[in-house]
């Protein structure tokens, strides 16, 4: 058994591949419909790769390094596969004169090759990565949480979408988003590891927003790692608590475990870019592009986040493996083992 490979007892797919794919046009179309309704946002255009050295790719945790390649016809200049468009997307609301509640979104590839594989985990990550304009007066908790509930009731009518068309499959979402900081998880669950407090709570809670991901908790590590200048995970908030991001999570009880659907957050101020920079030890990034437009005002406040595609797709057709839902690569063990449990890769 490939060590990272979980076989659900008894799997058999709920649909056959000609299904499948079929069930994967009609969730996308739907889903990216309502949530562009919803947010006020329009679909852009999106780059595969951005040009090295301008800080606008997204530096995830800081030690992922990006898939690289230099360019012939500019002279060699180095480019590099995205990670995802956080930072791209704030300097596109810009350049397009977005106002105050627009927004857009787009369709992200990203090839991420320091992933390691299983279940849930793939060298392409596929989402939609939304942002959307909004006022400082808004850098609040309480508006936070109203975006994220917009985009859960699109979770769950898009599973209830899905579970009409194919009626084998039940919705099993609950009708409300549970909220937490990651300090009162820590303080719940202080013998769990990160990943073991989100499957637990949302074991009990169904769908969970987990707040704060990225500051230090009380043992010194933060829940999660973020990177410094897109989220804003160090403001104290209303609550009196750091952190204005988060990650949507649901109980996925196929695998038993916790499901990362979204990664967001209200955008760093200028104040906050500095102080994450300054936490992470990372000031020289001041003088990057991206940085420098932000820290002179050139660049409006935003909220945005990216929503995993497969992974959406993944949970609404009760899927065991992402590679049920997205063509990849995969070890040579996990192929042979998926084929001999019903697990149809693509």
């Amino acid at each position: 058994m490939h060590p990272k490979l979980r076989i659900p007892d008894n799997y058999s797919p709920l649909l056959n591949l000609r299904e499948t794919e079929e069930a994967i046009r009609l969730i996308k179309e739907f889903f990216q419909t309502n949530l562009a309704f919803e947010l006020n946002l329009k679909r852009v255009t999106a780059p595969l790769f951005v040009q090295s050295g301008r800080g606008i790719n997204d530096d995830l945790n800081g030690i992922e390094k990006a898939v690289s390649f230099s360019v012939k016809d500019m002279g060699g200049v180095q480019a590099e596969i995205v990670h995802s468009l956080a930072k791209w997307k704030r300097f596109k609301l810009a350049e397009y004169g977005y106002g105050m509640g627009e927004g857009i979104y787009t369709d992200m590839n990203a090839i991420r090759s320091h992933e390691i594989l299983d279940n849930l985990h793939s060298l392409y990550v596929d989402q939609w990565d939304w942002e959307r304009v909004m006022s400082p007066q808004q850098r609040t908790l309480a508006y936070l949480k109203q975006t994220v509930r917009v985009i859960y009731a699109v979770i769950k009518r898009t599973e209830l979408f899905v579970s009409y068309h194919y009626p084998q499959i039940e919705a099993i979402l609950p009708r409300e988003i549970l909220f937490i900081h990651s300090e009162e998880l820590e303080r719940m669950y202080p013998e769990l590891s990160p990943v073991q407090r989100e499957a637990r709570i949302c074991r009990e809670h169904g769908a969970v927003f987990v707040t704060g991901i990225g500051a230090p908790l009380a043992n010194g590590a933060p829940h999660d790692g973020r990177a410094p200048d897109y989220d804003d995970w160090s403001t104290i908030n209303e609550e009196d608590r750091s952190g204005l991001n988060g990650d949507i999570l649901i109980h996925y009880p196929l695998l038993d475990c916790s499901l990362e659907l979204s990664s967001m957050g209200i955008r760093v101020d200028p104040g906050a870019l500095l102080r994450q920079l300054e936490l992470r030890g990372e000031t020289k990034r001041k003088e990057l592009m991206f940085h420098s437009m932000l820290l002179n005002g050139l660049l409006p406040q935003t909220i945005g986040g990216g929503i995993g595609q497969s992974r959406l797709c993944m949970f609404y057709l009760r899927k065991a493996h992402i590679g049920e839902i997205q063509a990849s690569l995969w070890p040579e063990q996990m192929i042979e083992q998926c084929a001999k449990n019903q697990i149809q890769l693509l």
